[in-house]
């Protein structure tokens, strides 16, 4: 118990010790790869997008960014850039509605213009005229009425025709609202003539 060790053990344990690293490896280390230069290490951390100084800095930023943002949503609204486009006007599902409407003529468009001639209407003195400025208006709005329930209608059905496993949901008020606007002044821009199937 109290005796020394023998010369083999003493010779086992060093071979022991010999063989396993002095210091542990980090974990986290790279492997296998040389240390970088002290200027490939710089410009790395150069490239790294750096957290501002103070809160004067770090609102600056976030306005930039956000300019560049709506800068870069705004060309995709007149080119049709599907990749920067606003989330409400994505996928293939929306692109196929808003060509559905493009494609053909609306009467709701209209309305705007319509509004106008019929409040300058009813403007002028005379009784007859504002009698036919009144049934104008009501006509104009069973007319926008009955298009919008034929383009639902039409718009569900190719929809499940060409997209019978897409989630449709939104998709046809989305396109009730883009009927409500100038063909001139929809956003995206149109990408197909009227009478074009799209």
């Amino acid at each position: 118990m109290f005796r020394s060790r023998s010369k083999d053990e003493q010779a086992a344990t060093t071979k022991v010790t010999a063989s396993e690293p002095k210091q542990p490896r980090d974990p986290q280390a790279p492997k296998g790869r040389p240390t970088p230069k002290r200027s490939q290490a710089q410009s790395q951390r150069r490239t790294r997008a750096q957290t501002p100084a103070n809160r004067k800095e770090a609102a600056k930023a976030s306005r930039e960014a956000r300019r560049a943002d709506m800068a870069r949503q705004r060309e995709a609204l007149a080119n049709g850039d599907e990749r920067f486009l606003p989330i409400r006007d994505k996928g293939p599902v929306r692109r196929f509605a808003r060509d559905f409407v493009d494609s053909r003529w609306c009467v709701a468009e209209f309305f705007l213009p319509m509004a106008v001639i019929i409040l300058v209407l009813t403007m002028l003195r005379q009784p007859a005229i504002q009698n036919i400025a009144l049934l104008l208006w009501l006509f104009i709005i069973v007319l926008i009425v009955v298009d919008s329930f034929v383009l639902w209608f039409s718009l569900n059905k190719r929809l499940k025709q060409r997209f019978p496993n897409e989630n449709h949901k939104g998709v046809k008020p989305y396109a009730l609202m883009r009927t409500l606007q100038m063909r001139r002044l929809r956003l995206p821009k149109p990408q197909v003539k009227r009478g074009e199937r799209p």
